[in-house]
Formats: C-alpha cells, structure tokens, sequence
C-alpha cells in the first residue's frame, strides 16, 4: 500500500506546487494595484520617508503623526516580513525614499516562524533595499509586546535581539526598542495602548510609536528643508 501511496503523493505534489507559488504572486495584488494607481494619479515626490509592513503600519495615519514629513505608507493589512521583502520592488523601490520605517514581523512569528527566521528576513530586506538604494536609511520598529500574543513575547524578543545586533553594523540602519514604552508596571503589555482585540494599536498606542520614531526623521525634515531654501526662486 505504501509503495502505490508515494506515487500518489508525488503527483499531488507537482500538480499543487503551481497552483501555491501562482496564489503566492497574487497575495495582496489588489493592494498593490490601488497604490499605483493612488501613484498614477498624484505621484508621490522621490526621496522622502516610505513606511511598510502589516497593519501595524496600514492602520498608522502616519500624515498626522508626522505632518512636517512627507510620509508615504505602503503597509498592507495581514503582511509578513517575507511579504514586504518580496514585494520591494513595487512597495519601497519606486519610491527612491531617504527612509523606510518597517514594522513586520510580528504575523511571522503567529504563523509559526521562529525568530531566527524573523531575523534573516530582515537581513535579506537590509540586502535587498541596499543593492538598489545604498543611500537608503531603513528603521526597523522592534516586534511589539501585545495583548493577543503575549504568549509568543519571547520569541518576539529573541527576534528583536538579533535585529538590533545586525543594526549595530550599519549606520543606515537603526532598531527602534518599543517594548519598555508598552509595558506597564506590571510588566504586562498596558491595555490603553490596544483596540479591543488586543493586537492593533489604539490611538495612545500610535502616539508612544511616534515619539519614538521623530529623532530619526528629524534629519530627514532638516533635509527636505535644505533642499528647498537651496532651490532656484
């Protein structure tokens, strides 16, 4: 019986292996589409502050937390760490921007990866965003501490740990640590920072982020103010 058995497999195998890499290409392709054609529309200035990642990102209203930048968000509902590599090209490349803040990672982890795993994504996103744009600066948003996943915080640390070791050998990249600024006295994740499902960030939330985030846009409206004080009247 076994050996009609793995035959069978085999066939299943092949026949399916299609069918998932073509479903891999078409995960998030609406999403892609509405930003370029948002793109097509009213083409975003090069050179400014791209933001990507899952819905940490999506959900961010980045042009009121930071309204002196000109931030493009590109964050896709449900995304992972390997999604946002993938997706490069269309998600940060066209865009040529000064920064990209990143925030993903987090879905990787729930779906099973380990934080190694999570780690070497995001060596491969530094690879993949440098080889095209090596003036780039990329900022990744260290994996946060929530309520629905707090059985998985050690794993979200032990992946942040080594993203901030590998952060400690560029000077374009930087690891913004989040986890401290969401706990609360008791060392649990602090329940005003989260919507109801314990996961996606409250507006209180949004705020701890964004002060956190501002030093390291600061050069990036210094520049953009440069640029244009410089330009021909």
């Amino acid at each position: 019986m076994y050996g009609l058995r793995r035959p069978v497999l085999i066939l299943i195998t092949l026949l399916l292996g299609p069918v998932a890499a073509f479903a891999q290409s078409e995960r998030f392709e609406r999403e892609l589409e509405s930003f370029e054609a948002a793109d097509r529309v009213a083409p975003p200035t090069q050179g400014e502050v791209v933001f990507v990642g899952s819905s940490s990102i999506a959900r961010w209203d980045v042009a009121k937390s930071f309204p002196d930048v000109k931030g493009i968000n590109r964050g896709i509902s449900g995304s992972e760490l390997a999604d946002t590599v993938r997706l490069l090209d269309r998600l940060v490349v066209p865009y040529a921007p000064r920064v990209v803040v990143v925030y993903a990672g987090d879905n990787d982890i729930a779906d099973g990866r380990t934080s190694e795993d999570v780690a070497a994504e995001f060596e491969q996103l530094v690879t993949k965003v440098h080889t095209k744009l090596p003036q780039t600066r990329i900022v990744f948003i260290g994996l946060k501490p929530s309520l629905s996943r707090w059985t998985l915080v050690d794993r979200m640390r032990s992946a942040n740990l080594m993203i901030r070791g590998y952060c400690e050998h560029d000077d374009r990249v930087a690891f913004i640590d989040i986890d401290g600024a969401m706990l609360g006295w008791d060392e649990k994740p602090r329940h005003e920072l989260f919507v109801s499902d314990g996961l996606h960030m409250s507006a209180e939330g949004y705020q701890v982020w964004s002060f956190l985030l501002r030093p390291y846009l600061k050069d990036v409206r210094q520049e953009a103010t440069s640029t244009r004080s410089n330009s021909p009247q």
